[in-house]
């Protein structure tokens, strides 16, 4: 009997423990190119941050990058999306609306109005301070805590 048990209780044993790596796995939010994604898609569904750059070697864009995936948790939870469009010899719709130069990180707000525009790198916790300040945001938080309070 405990021949025949052994396996089982070994493969429940990894599955328990593959369950467990995937439930503690930190999230990510991987950045979409500009150019697979039409901004009226987002509406009122994401916030959009949007990084450009002329050329994915840039460091600035690089380093904005690095500070997206250091903790998205806070991103996710706020609905962001990350679109990237690094080139602009062939314009995504982001970029022809935008119109950046050279690098430069975008917020909109799920209602589509521009209301970030940075030349420099912004961390994720000035990202999320800026959202929350929002009205759509605001919103949001209200509604949730009347839900949790009713």
């Amino acid at each position: 009997m405990r021949a025949i048990l052994a396996p089982f209780a070994a493969a429940l044993f990894a599955l328990s423990q593959a369950a467990l790596a995937e439930e503690s796995a930190p999230p990510t939010l991987p950045p979409v190119a500009a150019s697979e994604v039409s901004l009226a898609d987002l509406l009122w569904l994401k916030r959009p941050v949007v990084v450009f750059a002329d050329s994915p070697n840039d460091p600035a864009y690089q380093i904005q990058l690095e500070y997206l995936a250091e903790d998205p948790g806070p991103l996710i939870e706020r609905d962001v999306v990350i679109l990237v469009d690094t080139d602009p010899a062939n314009p995504s719709e982001a970029r022809q609306k935008l119109r950046p130069r050279g690098f430069s990180m975008v917020l909109l707000d799920k209602d589509g109005a521009v209301k970030l525009r940075k030349p420099l790198p912004w961390s994720v916790r000035e990202i999320v301070h800026a959202i929350d300040k929002f009205p759509l945001r605001r919103q949001e938080i209200r509604e949730r805590r009347a839900r949790g309070a009713g």
